[in-house]
């Protein structure tokens, strides 16, 4: 519930502070006073687009603050949890306009911006405007206020939900026959690249191996003379090698060592010279004995080395990345390769969750027509109270499954009416007058607000084009509606103004060049004079007094 607001610089608004109670409020005024600034400013609360018109001429700053009372409201509550601006049972929306046009928003002296405000005002209050009717005149419109009234909120989200999962599904399977088909050509072009890198079979580091026995077998010649020449040197040279000098060198030492004890570690350093020199050549010996002159293994080398060069080559990798890319390129064929099963399945998955989506949309639409025919008979029963005697009301629901699908089903929404007798039902637009446009759009609001969650409402000069009889039963609905839910109502019209459990007055005056506007509680004795104001116009005489007066006890 709206309980305190304050306004201050804001439009022609200096300072304004005003609390508001549970059931009806009536706000009236003179024309032009700014009985609507109120409202306004609190639209700013609920994330409504700022503007530096909005701020008062000559100040620096507007600032709006509006107090809700919590209790009863627990979707208000979750929402403030979740989002941790819970600050005790009330809520506080402050918003902030400079004259540069920047505004700040606070919930709970919390910033947030305006898309957060927004959030949460939906589940504080309900705004009604004068221009409800042309509103009322959209299909879209006109299926939200259907769907407000049936409340299947979950039923809703459960179709939506459907519906982006099949269209997900749907998606993905028209970009991959798209993409099959855009990219057989470089499908074609990878096989023949593949085919070519396995015909070649390289294994993962073979191309080093090969490079090392290709240079072995190329080089075999030179190895075997120069490992002959050092075997020679070490060992086989009958005329003189490097195992018989080492010999020799150490039967020398080992005599100088018993003249000269400082030699006597040299022979056991010559001995292992002998006994490595003697390795060497028993190893240089049977890599020559094992030492294979092959051509014909050499000639396949160079020509698979040839091979990988050029596969290299082409490719634009080094020989030793060609393995790599032999494998990337079959990862990107396997990505590309769509097949027909792969596509049928896929299929499969698409009818599936396209079921799944008209089954939810099946049973928001059975909703839909049970909530049709009840608000069928209460707005033609409204009509009837409006003085529209012979008036009918019906909402046509079109279903087509293979038509226009959307996240909110597969229905089209129709408000029919029917306002003299004999005239058949037509869309509301081309049947209703001004008047019985705006007296239906009023049966509309009030009797969906009833559904509404929200536990404050608003309706500025809704009862626009009303008049008389007419007046005193809308009068009358809101103020039944006041009696469960908090109303505050905008109007010129005595007749509602009277039916509020409490009065509020908007005055404008003009003072030194500045012109300000003030709201103030009406008591008795001043809400007879309002309405007689309302009643007579500029006079008031004891006639209208009386019939004032009637208006509260009628009340």
């Amino acid at each position: 519930m709206l309980a305190h607001m304050t306004i201050s610089n804001f439009a022609i608004v200096k300072t304004l502070e005003f609390e508001l109670k549970p059931g009806m409020t009536t706000i009236t005024g003179e024309t032009g006073a700014g009985k609507s600034i109120a409202i306004d400013a609190l639209g700013l609360c609920l994330g409504d687009r700022a503007e530096a018109s909005m701020v008062r001429p000559n100040e620096d700053k507007a600032e709006i603050s509006a107090t809700f009372s919590l209790q009863n409201n627990q979707a208000a509550r979750r929402w403030l949890e979740d989002n941790e601006l819970m600050d005790g049972e009330d809520c506080i929306l402050r918003r902030v306009i400079t004259k540069e046009g920047r505004s700040r928003g606070f919930i709970n002296g919390s910033p947030v911006p305006a898309s957060q405000q927004k959030a949460l005002g939906q589940l504080l209050i309900n705004i009604h405007g004068q221009h409800a009717h042309q509103q009322l005149m959209r299909a879209d419109h006109q299926q939200q206020m259907l769907d407000q009234y049936a409340g299947h909120h979950l039923l809703m989200e459960k179709t939506r939900r459907a519906y982006q999962a099949w269209r997900q599904a749907n998606n993905e399977l028209k970009r991959l026959i798209q993409s099959r088909d855009e990219n057989e050509a470089q499908k074609q072009l990878i096989q023949y690249q593949v085919k070519e890198l396995n015909d070649l079979a390289l294994g993962e580091g073979e191309y080093a191996e090969i490079e090392e026995e290709h240079k072995r077998l190329s080089n075999s010649g030179e190895l075997a003379v120069s490992s002959q020449t050092a075997l020679s040197v070490l060992y086989d040279n009958e005329d003189g090698n490097a195992l018989q000098l080492l010999q020799m060198a150490s039967q020398q030492v080992i005599q100088l060592g018993e003249l000269d004890s400082n030699l006597s570690s040299i022979p056991q350093m010559l001995d292992d010279a002998i006994i490595q020199v003697q390795e060497a050549s028993q190893e240089l010996r049977s890599y020559l004995d094992n030492m294979e002159m092959d051509p014909q293994r050499l000639i396949y080398l160079e020509e698979r080395l040839a091979k990988i060069m050029s596969l290299a080559r082409k490719h634009y990798v080094m020989p030793d990345e060609l393995y790599q890319k032999h494998q990337d390129l079959l990862k990107e064929l396997e990505s590309l390769d769509c097949s027909d099963e792969r596509l049928e399945e896929m299929g499969e998955d698409v009818e599936r969750l396209r079921q799944k989506f008209l089954a939810n949309a099946e049973k928001l639409s059975k909703s839909r027509q049970r909530y049709a025919r009840e608000l069928d008979k209460k707005i033609s029963d409204s009509m009837h109270q409006l003085s529209m005697e012979h008036g009918i009301f019906k909402i046509d629901i079109q279903s087509d499954t293979e038509g226009m699908l959307s996240p909110l089903g597969f229905d089209t929404i129709t408000f029919l009416v029917s306002t003299n007798p004999g005239q058949p039902l037509q869309p509301l637009g081309k049947v209703a007058s001004g008047g019985e446009l705006s007296r239906i759009s009023l049966a509309i609001q009030v009797i969906t607000a009833q559904k509404v969650e929200t536990p404050s409402l608003i309706f500025d000069e809704v009862d626009v084009g009303i008049s008389g009889p007419t007046a005193a039963i809308v009068g009358k609905m809101l103020r039944t509606l006041g009696e469960s839910t908090q109303v505050m109502c905008v109007t010129h019209l005595p007749q509602v103004a009277g039916c509020g459990h409490q009065q509020m007055f908007v005055a404008k005056k003009s003072s030194k060049g500045q012109t300000e506007t003030n709201m103030v509680p009406l008591n008795e004795d001043a809400r007879v004079a309002e309405l007689a104001r309302l009643l007579g116009g500029s006079e008031i005489t004891e006639r209208t007094l009386a019939n004032a007066k009637e208006l509260l006890i009628a009340a």
